[in-house]
């Protein structure tokens, strides 16, 4: 397989089918409600907590016309199923992620970690997500615990640099700069917090 193209989707108002309506596809749903999207769900049988989430529901089996108008489609459901979605999708030329089922997908979601505004994806096409959540939580905790200053300050650089028409090419060592000037004031303010604070004496 060629390399894939990792790609942030907006799906806001937009809609997206999903076939099945056991436990796997109701595992998608948070995810999909999230974006804002406009979320349908085709199956014979669907879960009780898909309804509950207030998703438009078609009790009966997939049918090409479930396509009209959609953007994304998830497929959730048996691979003889998946790999009928995944036919009518490609004449329709609509990315269908298939899941756990890489050989009928066109789009793979990935493991996400969303902080303060950062979202990082990790994928492994599908053939790993055993690995591809381990990495997710490994990245997770290497994160910055102060990432929303360096996304506030990143934006008021921005801000700066757009002004001022710095070229692509100088914003990020200028960005490098402005975060270190961050940490090394963060820095001495502890240190100065640490220097007035009151020794306690012993009374011993």
């Amino acid at each position: 397989m060629s390399e894939l193209l990792p790609l942030f989707l907006n799906l806001s108002e937009r809609r997206v089918l999903v076939v099945g309506g056991g436990p796997v596809a109701a595992s998608k749903l948070d995810a999909l409600l999230a974006t804002g999207a406009d979320v349908r769900v085709v199956a014979p049988d669907i879960r009780q907590e898909i309804v509950d989430t207030g998703v438009t529901v078609a009790r009966r089996g997939f049918a090409a016309s479930d396509l009209d108008d959609v953007w994304l489609v998830v497929a959730a459901a048996t691979p003889d199923v998946n790999r009928q979605v995944a036919n009518a999708a490609h004449d329709r030329r609509i990315f269908v992620n298939a899941v756990d089922d890489p050989a009928n997908a066109s789009a793979y979601l990935s493991g996400v970690v969303r902080r303060d505004g950062v979202t990082l994806a990790i994928s492994s096409r599908g053939d790993a997500p055993g690995l591809t959540g381990l990495l997710r939580e490994a990245l997770d905790a290497v994160l910055p615990k102060d990432l929303t200053e360096w996304m506030d300050e990143a934006r008021r650089q921005r801000i700066a640099w757009r002004r001022d028409g710095v070229p692509m090419e100088a914003r990020r060592p200028l960005l490098l700069e402005a975060l270190n000037d961050l940490y090394r004031r963060r820095t001495r303010s502890a240190a100065a917090g640490e220097e007035s604070r009151p020794v306690e004496k012993s009374c011993g």
